[in-house]
């Protein structure tokens, strides 16, 4: 991750992230190609590795996918807050997001699919729904677990926020400090460090 100031690795923002963005945007790769879908999901931790939980028809193009390619990566993003400023360049959005890369697997015990769906149901709705045999028998479940997730926190601009420009000198001068922030590549000078988090 580039903007290490806006990296996330505390546990209960990510649990933060996880608990209030309630859309899972799944990528595949069909054949060389991206697809990427929006689902509903359910999540938890397992030996401190994230494992996703997401459901549909018994047929479809994700399930012929993940058959091929189990290769998969995740997005979810919460608290999408646009904000404006006194130039093109000052204009963003402030937001959560959590990026997670590992494996889909295609649940069949009917077992881990209750259990999978009632984790599900947990994380959409914080309420707990038990499911039997002939429930998860009409769906299909997926089991996605991360090798690795990053996640990243963009605040809103306080300063632009509290203190708005009133000359032309400062307006240049915020204008530069905030093109400089979004766009400065690090030091050749200094060492990458990891661009990942490992579970």
């Amino acid at each position: 991750m580039r903007r290490r100031d806006r990296e996330v690795t505390d546990l209960h923002e990510i649990k933060h992230i996880l608990d209030t963005g309630k859309t899972l945007h799944l990528g595949l790769v069909d054949d060389g190609k991206p697809y990427v879908v929006p689902m509903n999901f359910g999540y938890a931790f397992e030996n401190d590795r994230l494992v996703f939980y997401v459901h549909g028809a018994l047929e479809g193009r994700k399930l012929d996918i993940i058959r091929k390619n189990s290769a998969c990566c995740v997005q979810i993003e919460c608290d999408v807050k646009p904000f404006e400023g006194s130039v093109a360049c000052q204009y963003g959005v402030s937001y959560y997001s959590l990026d997670g890369f590992g494996t889909a697997k295609i649940v069949d015990d009917p077992q881990e699919k209750m259990k999978a769906l009632s984790i599900l149901m947990k994380t959409q709705t914080s309420k707990d729904f038990e499911f039997n045999e002939k429930l998860v028998s009409v769906v299909s479940v997926i089991r996605i677990e991360c090798d690795y997730y990053t996640a990243k926190h963009r605040p809103l601009p306080g300063a632009i926020k509290a203190a708005p420009l009133n000359s032309k000198w400062n307006h240049s001068l915020e204008s530069l400090n905030n093109f400089s922030e979004d766009f400065m590549q690090e030091r050749p000078d200094q060492p990458r460090s990891e661009e990942r988090n490992s579970l």
